[in-house]
C-alpha cells in the first residue's frame, strides 16, 4: 500500500511538472512568434545600389519683401509684382529620406512705392507712396540644399513611394543689382538725356556710399553694399510620383539674405547737397519731387544750394527715414518642380 501511495504521489508531482513545463514552453513559443513577426533585420544603412540621381526643371514665382512693400509688416508684400524665374537642379539620393539638391535659378524682384502704396493709409501708406521709390532687381542664385522626406524609400527609385511630403534647408551665394528708371527730369528741373531707362542704383551711392559725409551724420561711416549676398533657403514642398522615372512636386520656399539692400533702401536720408554735380544720384535718391506736392519746405545744401522737399524728406535728420535698416530684405519662393530619375543607366555604369 505505501508503494502504491508512492507511485501516486510521484505521478501527480510528474503530471504537475510537464504541465509546467507545458506552459512555460507555450509561452516562449509565443514570445519567439511575435519576434519573428516583428524581426526586420540588421539594418546595414542605405546601400549604393539604392541611391539614384535626378535632373530637375523649376518655374518658379517670386516675391519681395522689404523698405518697398506696401505695409511695414514683414508678411506685406505686393502680388501684383509676382515675377517668374527659372531653375536647373540637380538631386542626388543619399538615405531613405535624405537627398542633396544643387541648383540655380535665375529671375527677378521687383517694388514700387507709387503703385503698392495706400495713400489713403495716412499711418503707413501715404509716406510710402510719397517717398515715390521703386526698383527692380535681377537674382541669379547657386544653391545646396538637404532634402528630407517624410515617408522613407529603403529600396531602389523603382519602388519609391507615390507622394510624400519634405522640407529643405541650406545655404547659397547669389547675384543682385537694383535698378531704377531714370525720371524725365532732375530735381533741378533739367531733363535727362536718358530718361526711363533702367540704371543701376549701386554706382550712385543714393544713401550717401559715395559721398563725404562728416562725422555726425546720421549715415556717416555707410559703405557701399556687395553685389554678391549669402543667403539661407529653407521650405516646404510635396512631391508626386508620375511614372517609373518622372516626379512632379511643389514647394514654399523663403530666402533669408543678409542684405536690406534689395531695394537700394536701408537707412535716412541724407542732405541732397552732398551729391555735388551728380544730378542723377540726387533724383534718385529723393524722388518726392515728381508728385508735385504742395507740403513743402526749401532748405540750403551743403553745397550752398537751395533743396525744395516734402517735408520729412530729402533732408538730413533723424526722423527722416528713408528704409528701416533693422530688417534685412527677404523673398519667397514658390517652385513647380519637373524631375526625370537618371538613376538607373548612372547607377548600373557605377557599380558594374
Amino acid at each position: 500500500m505505501r508503494i502504491l501511495i508512492q507511485v501516486a504521489v510521484v505521478l501527480f508531482l510528474s503530471s504537475l511538472f510537464f504541465e509546467a513545463t507545458a506552459q512555460m514552453n507555450e509561452r516562449q513559443i509565443k514570445r519567439n512568434n511575435i519576434r519573428m513577426m516583428t524581426f526586420r533585420g540588421k539594418k546595414r544603412g542605405f546601400p549604393p545600389e539604392n541611391r539614384y540621381n535626378q535632373i530637375d526643371i523649376t518655374l518658379n514665382a517670386l516675391n519681395y519683401y522689404g523698405d518697398l512693400s506696401p505695409k511695414p509688416s514683414k508678411l506685406s508684400t505686393d502680388f501684383g509684382f509676382t515675377k517668374p524665374a527659372v531653375g536647373l537642379s540637380f538631386t542626388q539620393r543619399l538615405g531613405p529620406r535624405f537627398s542633396l539638391r544643387s541648383s540655380f535659378m535665375y529671375g527677378s524682384l521687383q517694388g514700387s512705392d507709387a503703385e503698392s502704396a495706400n495713400r489713403e493709409d495716412t499711418e503707413n501708406g501715404l509716406f510710402r507712396y510719397q517717398r515715390n521709390l521703386s526698383f527692380r532687381n535681377r537674382i541669379k542664385e547657386l544653391s545646396v540644399v538637404a532634402v528630407f522626406d517624410l515617408y522613407e524609400n529603403q529600396h531602389t527609385y523603382i519602388s519609391r513611394v507615390r507622394w510624400t511630403p519634405y522640407g529643405y534647408i541650406g545655404a547659397s551665394v547669389f547675384h543682385h543689382n537694383p535698378q531704377a528708371k531714370v525720371p524725365e527730369r532732375g530735381l533741378n528741373g533739367v531733363p535727362f538725356e536718358n530718361a526711363g531707362e533702367w540704371i543701376d542704383l549701386r554706382d550712385l551711392g543714393t544713401e550717401g556710399q559715395y559721398a563725404t559725409l562728416q562725422e555726425g551724420d546720421i549715415n556717416y561711416g555707410i559703405k557701399p553694399y556687395n553685389n554678391f549676398q549669402i543667403a539661407i533657403p529653407f521650405g516646404v514642398g510635396v512631391r508626386f510620383r508620375l511614372n517609373e522615372i518622372m516626379d512632379l512636386s511643389a514647394e514654399f520656399g523663403i530666402r533669408y539674405t543678409f542684405t536690406d539692400y534689395l531695394d537700394d533702401v536701408s537707412r535716412n536720408y541724407v542732405d541732397l547737397g552732398v551729391f555735388g554735380d551728380n544730378e542723377l544720384a540726387r533724383s534718385m535718391s529723393y524722388r518726392g519731387y515728381e508728385l508735385g506736392s504742395s507740403n513743402t519746405l526749401t532748405y540750403v545744401g551743403r553745397d550752398g544750394q537751395s533743396y525744395t522737399v516734402i517735408k520729412g524728406y530729402g533732408q538730413e535728420s533723424r526722423d527722416n527715414m528713408r528704409g528701416n535698416s533693422s530688417d534685412n530684405d527677404i523673398f519667397t519662393v514658390i517652385t513647380i518642380r519637373f524631375s526625370y530619375i537618371i538613376g538607373k543607366t548612372f547607377n548600373r555604369a557605377k557599380f558594374r
